[in-house]
């Protein structure tokens, strides 16, 4: 199989990152690997869509602390591609860059398997999207870009309010309010407002306390996840914020996440996602970048990124109709 990995920048790889795990695991099971910085690919002058990648060969399969430093570095071999040639296209470039949907668009157009395809990462990417689904487990929920709609929410919530933007990632720009405060709104409101996205508003969980889980949602079941505590101080259980990955096992919760979660997932045609959970509760859904895979197979001895290619490997599995599942990790 050739498969191909957009990246917004490959020199920022590091060897934590589910990118890194997954074309790991597709050059040791024999498939060749193409890594295309966002900024590289282009049109050409007989209209084909063609990037200059990194290339890797199947079965020559490097650590993955050697992989990175060839992606780092600029050192592995550079090969131009027509993107045509290849049977699947992975769009694992984040934040989110309307002109790269477009393109693998053109990709979709010329026969591509692109995963996730754009049309399911322009639908659900928005936090929005989370806020819509009345049957899945989540905080109470406003999506608005209005103050005074902000204002009556946050005064209905005893326990105050997480308020972020509807599209971002890293914890940027989420704040915590302890009382409805037209000034702290505000303020949270306008840090939002710098982005030109609508604000999302979570009634908080006191559960947070006990952690934020992580789950990796692939097709229709839940294949593995892991536990993020935050740092002492901090709102955020994001990684890079000082939250702290544990071990941890999937519960009934997790299985009724996955059972009214995933058919919304599949129908707007999601691949792989990243489900974030706390206290039983869906509090974001990740399509865009999903990642999970290097900590979910060191705290728990699975290889997860061998699963996510084996299934790539096998189409005929996609959108199969043995409903949602989720399987045991502890």
């Amino acid at each position: 199989m050739r498969i191909g990995i957009v990246l917004s920048n490959p020199r920022n790889a590091a060897p934590t990152h589910t990118t890194v795990h997954l074309a790991h695991a597709a050059v040791a099971a024999g498939h060749a690997v193409r890594v295309f910085a966002a900024a590289d690919l282009e049109i050409d002058s007989r209209g084909r869509l063609i990037g200059v990648a990194s290339a890797l060969q199947p079965g020559a399969a490097p650590t993955r602390e050697a992989l990175v430093a060839g992606l780092v570095n600029g050192d592995l071999p550079r090969r131009t591609v027509q993107l045509d040639d290849l049977d699947v296209l992975l769009l694992r470039a984040n934040p989110l860059d309307a002109n790269l949907l477009a393109l693998a668009m053109v990709a979709e157009d010329a026969g591509v398997r692109v995963l996730n395809p754009p049309a399911a990462i322009l639908r659900t990417a928005n936090k929005a999207w989370l806020a819509t689904l009345a049957d899945v487990p989540r905080p109470e929920t406003v999506v608005t870009r209005a103050l005074p709609t902000l204002a009556r929410f946050a005064d209905g919530q005893r326990g105050g309010v997480v308020v972020k933007p509807a599209r971002g990632c890293g914890g940027r720009d989420v704040s915590f309010v302890r009382r409805a405060s037209p000034r702290a709104l505000g303020d949270a409101l306008a840090r939002i407002e710098s982005h030109g996205v609508h604000a999302v508003a979570q009634a908080w969980l006191p559960e947070a306390a006990q952690g934020e889980k992580r789950l990796l949602w692939l097709d229709g079941r839940v294949i593995g996840g892991y536990l993020r505590i935050r740092a002492p101080g901090e709102l955020r259980h994001n990684l890079k914020v000082g939250g702290q990955p544990h071990p941890t096992t999937l519960d009934e919760d997790d299985a009724r996440i996955a059972a009214t979660l995933g058919p919304h997932l599949r129908r707007a045609g999601v691949w792989l996602a990243g489900i974030d959970v706390i206290g039983g509760r869906v509090v974001e859904v990740n399509t865009l970048n999903p990642g999970g895979a290097h900590y979910t197979s060191l705290l728990h001895g699975v290889d997860v990124a061998a699963a996510l290619v084996e299934h790539l490997a096998a189409p005929s599995s996609h959108g199969s109709p043995h409903g949602d599942q989720v399987l045991r990790v502890g």
